[in-house]
């Protein structure tokens, strides 16, 4: 393995959370970060990261809520996308990062596009992996029961998420839409239902289910900051998502100036299996854009 690949652990003090992220590559190059989404944590990247960090600087947090990231009690934390978005924009500060491209999947989109709204500046290109900023993004039937809570607030409507928590989801999301499940590693699947089993975690679950809904009301300035910022956008799409669905992807090209689309066979977790074809991409696209360029 090349210098530089061997990727690294820490946890920095953000925002009053422990923030637990992987890095890897040289310091003085230009950075990616990786957002990880539901359930996952940055592990999502293991096999990314190695592949990028031979030319930048590859940085990935586990959002509060995920993977080894602590909230500690005392800090009284509310678990809102606008919480998750601050504690990403303190971690970015501590870590000393100004400009970067940003990959996001799943819950790293509303957490990055948030952050990007306050810091349009700091984010020379988007790659958006199954990473959803539009209406017709969302999937039916699956979005059904999460609308009706937010429609509701209900505590029954809340409580009939709760199945989404348990394993056969889990597997589902992963699996689901894959021509090789097979080919999937496992533990990424049971390393993110053991960290969901932990106690506690379910809860924090549900409260960012119900607060997803605030995320869609944001949809128009999320897309309103791609038109107006000419920020660079790929975007490499599990085209059997049903989660996220292919309509998704196809609306960037409404408000995007500069855009790459790529699909993959592949359902939500789409990365799984796709990371050499998903890094290549990545490489000639910040290329032929000059993404990094002072």
């Amino acid at each position: 393995m090349a210098t530089g690949q061997v990727t690294k652990v820490a946890t920095v003090e953000a925002d009053g959370v422990e923030v637990f992220y992987r890095s890897a590559g040289p310091v003085d190059a230009p950075t990616v970060v990786l957002l990880h989404g539901f359930p996952s944590s940055s592990h999502m990247f293991r096999n990314l990261i190695p592949l990028l960090a031979t030319r930048y600087r590859v940085v990935a947090p586990d959002l509060p809520g995920f993977g080894f990231t602590k909230v500690p009690a005392e800090r009284d934390y509310r678990f809102t996308f606008a919480s998750l978005a601050r504690t990403f924009a303190s971690f970015v500060d501590v870590i000393s990062l100004d400009r970067f491209a940003i990959y996001v999947f799943d819950y790293g989109a509303p957490t990055g596009f948030r952050f990007a709204l306050d810091r349009p500046d700091a984010i020379a290109a988007i790659v958006s992996q199954n990473g959803n900023a539009y209406a017709e993004g969302l999937g039916q039937p699956f979005w059904s029961q999460l609308q009706k809570l937010w429609a509701s607030g209900a505590e029954a409507d809340r409580e009939a998420l709760r199945p989404q928590l348990e394993l056969t989801a889990t597997q589902w999301q992963y699996l689901n839409g894959s021509p090789h499940p097979e080919a999937i590693q496992p533990e990424a699947i049971y390393l993110d239902q053991m960290l969901l089993d932990c106690p506690g975690i379910k809860e924090i679950q549900l409260d960012l289910f119900q607060d997803y809904g605030s995320n869609v009301k944001l949809y128009p300035q999320f897309q309103e900051y791609l038109r107006s910022s000419g920020v660079p956008v790929l975007t490499a799409w599990g085209g059997k998502d049903e989660i996220f669905v292919a309509a998704g992807a196809e609306a960037y090209g409404r408000d995007v100036q500069k855009l790459e689309t790529h699909w993959l066979d592949a359902g939500h977790f789409a990365l799984e299996t796709n990371e050499q074809q998903v890094a290549d991409w990545m490489i000639a696209f910040f290329d032929r854009f000059d993404v990094f360029r002072a």
